[in-house]
């Protein structure tokens, strides 16, 4: 059976399943907690590895069983696992039944059981799971869609970036690992990767975080059927932000989650919730604020490597807002060689209304002038129009700014009517020193067809009323605080 037509075939089981109130992410957590019991007793039977998973707990202890037996069965298999440590950990974390009509359930694993999934192709097998995940992204009331990247803007970062095999890799926001799969398939391609001592090392290099434990699950199992695994997971469910954990790494690619402000709760030692704060306060942050944009900005700031390369999807807030954000981009412009940004199109991501772009920074040793000596800016948003479906950004729509890059070149860049150079002298005489820079004539006034739809049009008043809010909320509070 192609690819294809098995992501139907699971797809519109889950449609069956939509009906009894199981949503679709956790639909897809049920497919990923029996595509590796099922493959674990493929490796066990076909090529006689040894179970990666304890007694008591493996295909064979469920797949005959039907009714109230297997339903019992299944729900005591997750608790087992979901206690397990590395890669098993990773998959069934918090792992717990959601199908709850026994009927339903042995239809499932009966679908999982009529394929030999060890016998694909390590590609066929990711196509299937990354098409699951897309098909979830879809569905935006469930929220999947906030952790989807568009894929060609992935594969245009990790070209232009072009990692090497023996640096590290790292995505503080990894989602369902889109970034990290990427640069896997970027690197292994690598001429230095057919050396057999290289490419075996190469899967130790990545690792990702994600706040979610449901999206790490998703993120370590589609690594998994990727090729990219071993005993330990390379993905870990935490806040990024709580801690730079003491490690740094060569390259950062990343879209942190969108929305300004998230709270976390700070514990006692009894167990006790003591307070909740929306402010990090680390003492490698430069300066404290409640954006959580900004933070993400200086927690990759600080683990980046000495001359390591960052590529960052960011909103507009992060380009013009005052305060602490002058301050980071200071900072940003003194301490690291901030020598590009792309300006993103709108209707490229499932949030609607929503502005960003790519900033690509690199890591430079302490020097008393400005790593920064100019910086290039790419407009692929003015004139442009794109939607999730009638019209999709593809990765042709990137490729003039590929060629404009000139990555591994970047002297050699010139000038176009979407890049611009701007000399850091020009840069810090701007009030604010304000990066949100545009100069293209926006013909959108005299061509409809590159007019936003009603429902983008309110999602962006929206967000620029919650921007303008914000800003308010911090006058007052500063008002607030000097008047006190």
């Amino acid at each position: 059976m192609n690819p294809q037509s098995l992501i139907a075939k699971v797809w519109n089981f889950a449609h069956v399943l939509r009906d009894q109130g199981v949503s679709y992410q956790a639909y897809i957590s049920q497919i990923s907690y029996l595509l590796f019991l099922k493959m674990d007793e493929e490796r066990v039977t076909q090529i006689g590895e040894a179970s990666m998973l304890p007694e008591g707990a493996r295909w064979e202890d469920i797949k005959d069983l039907s009714g109230e037996a297997l339903s019992e069965t299944y729900a005591k298999l997750l608790e087992k696992l979901s206690k397990q440590s590395g890669i098993i950990g990773a998959i069934f974390l918090k792992a717990q039944s959601e199908i709850q009509d026994p009927a339903k359930l042995k239809r499932l694993v009966g679908l999982i059981d009529s394929e030999t999934w060890l016998g694909l192709p390590v590609d066929v097998k990711g196509n299937i799971y990354e098409g699951l995940l897309a098909r979830n992204a879809e569905d935006v009331k469930s929220g999947a869609g906030q952790y989807f990247t568009p894929r060609p803007l992935i594969e245009a970062m990790v070209e232009v970036v072009d990692p090497e095999p023996h640096q590290t890799i790292h995505d503080p926001a990894c989602g369902t690992a889109g970034f990290l799969l990427a640069a896997w398939e970027h690197m292994k391609r690598h001429k230095k990767a057919r050396d057999r001592a290289v490419y075996s090392a190469l899967k130790n290099k990545f690792s990702g975080i994600d706040i979610v434990p449901e999206v790490v699950r998703l993120a370590a199992m589609n690594l998994y059927l990727h090729g990219i695994t071993g005993v330990d997971s390379i993905v870990e469910a935490k806040d990024a932000l709580l801690g730079a954990g003491g490690k740094t790494y060569d390259v950062i690619l990343t879209n942190p989650p969108f929305g300004k402000k998230q709270s976390y709760r700070i514990v006692r030692d009894d167990g006790e919730i003591d307070s909740e704060r929306e402010d990090y306060d680390r003492q490698d942050f430069f300066v404290t604020t409640s954006n959580k944009q900004l933070n993400f900005l200086q927690h990759i700031m600080t683990v980046l490597a000495q001359n390591g390369e960052a590529a960052v999807v960011l909103p507009d807030n992060v380009l013009f807002e005052g305060g602490a954000g002058e301050t980071i981009r200071r900072r940003l412009l003194q301490n690291f060689d901030f020598h590009t940004l792309l300006r993103l199109p709108t209707g490229i991501f499932y949030k609607q209304g929503v502005k960003a772009n790519v900033l690509f920074f690199d890591k430079k040793p302490p020097s008393e002038t400005a790593a920064t000596k100019e910086l290039w800016i790419y407009d692929l948003r003015t004139n442009q129009r794109f939607t999730l479906k009638e019209r999709p950004m593809v990765r042709a729509d990137l490729d003039d700014f590929v060629a404009c890059y000139h990555s591994g070149r970047r002297s050699q860049r010139q000038e176009t009517e979407k890049f611009r150079r701007f000399p850091l002298d020009t840069l810090f005489a701007r009030d604010k020193v304000n990066l949100d820079i545009f100069w293209l004539k926006d013909h959108a006034l005299d061509d409809p067809d590159l007019l936003p739809s009603p429902d983008e049009a309110a999602a962006e008043i929206v967000e620029s009323l919650e921007t303008a809010l914000d800003r308010f909320r911090n006058v007052a509070k500063a008002l607030g605080e000097k008047l006190a």
